[in-house]
């Protein structure tokens, strides 16, 4: 069983036996929730969670991949678990996360294929060519207060963030987006739970989408999200960019990168969302 937390995320993706093994029951929150459905981020989160369970001498995800297969809501969820493999330094395992529709039947949210390690027993030192993004202090960065009302009425999940965003990326705000297809801003949890492997797949999803830094505001549901780990995360803030270069065909990719307080790229990842609806 998920061990007993007072962080709001860790309750969010608690989680208990179901019966059978490899099953497990949660309840997701409607904290969470962006747009039409709960946040990938979390999602993922819950079902790696399910997966740590199930991996007790690889207990992080060094790569995963989700699935959105249809908008998740608040209520119970079961995930279901296989391993398909153990090994000395890296096992393969798969999730998938279920949740009852409005006539009580099972419908896949979200399928999950996850390679997992032990990030503790790796070298700790990251070598990159890549470099932090470039920001301004915290305390010059524009927190989550002043998002505009109408985003934070969809956005419920930025209540438990500690967001505070590049001035240079918010010119959306004001109805004058950059067109650079980015936004980056450093983050922590708002109440000040450290950052560790699961809450780095949150994070991977916890920034407005770039499609509002190119003139396009609203929910863009993610189809696939991919995180790669390479260490565990110093306590502290994280320092987030999120980039686009491609939007087509009604779809985009967006980019990520977190680092760490000592100034390590700890993760990255890809997904593929939806483009927000022109109004």
């Amino acid at each position: 069983m998920t061990p007993a937390s007072s962080s709001e995320f860790d309750q969010g993706i608690a989680l208990r036996p179901d019966g059978e093994a490899g099953w497990y029951r949660g309840e997701l929150g409607e904290g969470w929730q962006i747009g039409g459905g709960i946040n990938g981020g979390f999602l993922l989160a819950a079902a790696a969670n399910a997966l740590r369970q199930e991996l007790p001498q690889h207990p992080d995800p060094l790569s995963i991949s989700g699935y959105y297969l249809s908008a998740s809501t608040p209520g119970p969820y079961t995930v279901r678990t296989e391993v398909v493999r153990k090994g000395n330094s890296l096992s393969n395992a798969t999730a998938v996360l279920y949740q009852q529709d409005e006539h009580g039947q099972q419908v896949e949210r979200l399928r999950v294929l996850a390679s997992y390690t032990d990030l503790a027993a790796l070298d700790a030192e990251v070598g990159t060519a890549a470099e932090p993004p470039a920001m301004p202090p915290r305390e010059q960065c524009i927190g989550a207060e002043h998002a505009p009302p109408q985003f934070v009425e969809q956005a419920a999940l930025l209540r438990r963030f500690d967001l505070r965003l590049d001035p240079a990326c918010v010119g959306w705000a004001l109805g004058q987006p950059s067109g650079n297809g980015r936004i980056q801003g450093w983050f922590r949890l708002a109440d000040d739970r450290e950052p560790d492997p699961l809450a780095l797949l949150l994070v991977a999803d916890a920034l407005p989408p770039v499609t509002f830094d190119l003139g396009r505001p609203g929910w863009a549901p993610t189809i696939e999200l991919t995180v790669h780990l390479r260490a565990l995360p110093a306590a502290g803030w994280l320092r987030v960019s999120h980039a686009t270069r491609n939007l087509a065909g009604g779809y985009f990719e967006e980019d990520c990168e977190i680092w760490d307080e000592a100034g390590r790229l700890v993760a990255q990842s890809r997904q593929l969302a939806r483009t927000p609806r022109a109004k």
